[in-house]
C-alpha cells in the first residue's frame, strides 16, 4: 500500500531574517531570535540558512550538540576555522563539518571589497559514533541535468538506522528528473527536502523559485520527480530521516 507524500512549502519571501551591519541571514527554518510555528526543524535538518557577509568580516557558530555542518558558498569564495580543521573553499566545493558541543566554527569573507554569499545547512545526531572531523566536497555543475552526490551523513544521524544524503543539480530549461531513495527503511520516518538556489524548478507539482524549499513526508521509497522550469537552475535535494 503506498502512503500518500504530504509536502510543506517553505516562501522564500517569508523566510526570517537576521541583519546586521556586515551580514544578512535568511532563515528557511527557525534559527535564532527567529520563530515560527510552521517553521520547525525538519527531522534532523535544523538549519538552512541562507546568508551574504560583507568584505573582511567573519561570522562566529558555536555548537550546542552533535551536529553536522554543510557550507556551500553560492558567490565568491570563504575562510573556515574550526575546532577539526582550517583552509579556503569556493564556488564547486563545499565543506562537511561533524562538530561536537563546545567546539567553534568561523566562516570569514577574505575579500577587500567583495561580499561573498553561502548556504549554511545543519543536521542534528544523536548517533553514538560520531566523531568530529571534516573534510572537503568538490562538484562539477558542468554536468548538467544529473543529482551529483553532496554530502552522506553515516546511519545513526538523528537516532535513524539509514544515512542522510545530500545532492545538488543544475538543469537545463524542461529538463526532468527524478530522485528515489536506494535506503528508504520502512520502519523509519523518512521525507526530502529541496530547496532551489537559483531560477525555478516543479518538485511534485510545486512551483519552487529562488530561495524556496518544499518538505516532503511519508515519502518512503516512492519516487521524487522534479522538472526545471528555467536554464541553468540549481538546486539542493536531501533525504532526511
Amino acid at each position: 500500500m503506498t502512503t500518500q507524500i504530504q509536502a510543506q512549502l517553505y516562501l522564500s519571501d517569508q523566510r526570517g531574517c537576521t541583519e546586521t551591519a556586515y551580514v544578512r541571514s535568511f532563515h528557511t527554518l527557525n534559527f535564532g531570535s527567529y520563530f515560527d510555528e510552521y517553521r520547525k526543524p525538519f527531522g534532523s535538518l535544523t538549519t538552512l540558512n541562507d546568508d551574504t557577509l560583507a568584505a573582511g568580516y567573519s561570522l562566529i557558530k558555536q555548537i550546542d550538540q552533535q551536529t553536522s555542518v554543510v557550507i556551500i558558498p553560492v558567490v565568491g569564495g570563504l575562510e573556515f576555522d574550526s575546532s577539526v580543521g582550517h583552509g579556503f573553499i569556493q564556488s564547486g566545493q563545499a565543506q562537511v563539518f561533524s562538530l561536537a558541543p563546545g567546539m567553534e566554527l568561523t566562516i570569514h569573507n577574505p575579500y577587500e571589497t567583495n561580499v561573498i554569499n553561502f548556504i549554511q545547512i545543519w543536521i542534528s545526531s544523536s548517533s553514538t559514533h560520531f566523531l568530529p572531523a571534516c573534510h572537503p566536497v568538490e562538484f562539477d555543475l558542468s554536468l548538467k541535468n544529473t543529482l551529483l552526490p553532496l554530502f552522506t551523513l553515516a546511519a545513526g544521524a538523528g537516532g535513524s538506522r539509514q544515512p542522510i544524503n545530500g545532492f545538488i543539480g543544475k538543469y537545463a530549461g524542461r529538463q526532468n528528473g527524478f530522485y528515489q531513495s536506494e535506503t528508504a527503511d520502512a520502519q523509519q520516518p523518512h521525507g526530502v527536502f529541496a530547496f532551489v538556489l537559483s531560477g525555478a524548478f516543479e518538485v511534485q507539482d510545486r512551483l519552487l523559485q529562488t530561495g524556496d524549499g518544499l518538505a516532503l513526508t511519508n515519502v518512503g521509497d516512492q519516487r521524487i520527480e522534479f522538472e526545471a522550469l528555467s536554464n541553468d537552475a540549481i538546486f539542493l535535494l536531501m533525504n532526511i530521516p
